[in-house]
């Protein structure tokens, strides 16, 4: 009976602390969600309050009008979809031959890879807008997508996949005759969705919410992502909280959306890989 009484008390105390981590997480959304709502003088009063006392849709109607949002969001959707489909394809590929071909030098250009990932942005910004001045890509998409095909996260992340899988699949491959990319295109790929929609999944959200790199690359008003174009929003004049909640808003909702789709792609992708190797 002790021992029955102890499990319904940590059953409890687990629920409890459940419950309170999912306060946490949803009870910001909740709030960014109706301050958009709000009026002004109701979202920075203080005490704060969390329904509005009049309901209103001003914030979304002047983040719309004073900047170009629908173009901010064409950008994005290029940049960022561009980005994740040609780091996804790469890496996966990449991973591929650093987990289950053998060549000369795999080692260390591997590790070599993997010590990219220790250099901070903030030290090749500077050169790599160089770079990209002296090819006159600046300002323009292939600019900004280019130094982003592909990642040494993503090398990693689908190398550790592979290394799970049995090369007897690969193995029975060969001796009927089929040459590498048809066994890692027919074989390999399919068996590695899960890790390939985790990974673009982290690779979307990574560049869709990325500001300091779209904002370095790009000087031109047309060509700006929602990250960076709202930052310049928030900075002008006078700052306005309702507005720039209306369009953190809506620059968040695609990936919402697209996480509630690919959710069962995302979980299985992480418990799968377990990033050996």
């Amino acid at each position: 009976m002790r021992q029955k009484k102890k499990l319904k008390i940590y059953g409890a105390i687990r629920i409890v602390l459940c419950l309170f981590v999912l306060f946490l997480i949803v009870f910001p959304f909740v709030w960014l969600i109706l301050s958009t709502f709000k009026l002004q003088k109701d979202i920075i009063k203080w005490p704060p309050t969390i329904w509005p006392k009049a309901w209103t849709i001003k914030n979304y109607i002047k983040v719309w009008s004073r900047i170009p949002l629908a173009s901010y969001i064409k950008n994005t959707i290029i940049f960022a979809g561009a980005v994740s489909v040609s780091s996804a394809m790469l890496d996966s590929l990449a991973g591929y031959a650093f987990a289950r071909l053998e060549f000369k030098g795999k080692e260390i250009i591997f590790n070599i890879v993997l010590l990219t990932m220790l250099i901070p942005f903030q030290i090749i910004m500077i050169p790599l807008y160089l770079e990209l001045h002296i090819f006159h890509i600046l300002n323009t998409y292939v600019g900004l997508i280019l130094p982003r095909i592909a990642s040494a996260y993503g090398m990693y992340f689908m190398k550790s996949f592979y290394m799970g899988l049995p090369k007897e699949l690969e193995e029975a491959a060969r001796v009927d005759g089929m040459h590498e990319f048809g066994i890692y295109w027919k074989i390999m790929f399919p068996l590695c969705k899960p890790a390939f929609v985790t990974f673009f999944i982290f690779c979307l959200t990574s560049n869709w919410n990325d500001l300091i790199y779209p904002m370095m690359m790009t000087n031109s008003t047309k060509m700006r992502t929602l990250s960076a174009g709202l930052a310049m929003f928030v900075g002008e004049g006078v700052r306005e909280t309702g507005p720039a909640l209306a369009g953190a808003l809506i620059s968040m909702l695609p990936l919402l959306v697209l996480y509630c789709f690919a959710q069962r792609f995302f979980v299985e992708g992480i418990a799968v890989s377990g990033l050996k190797g």
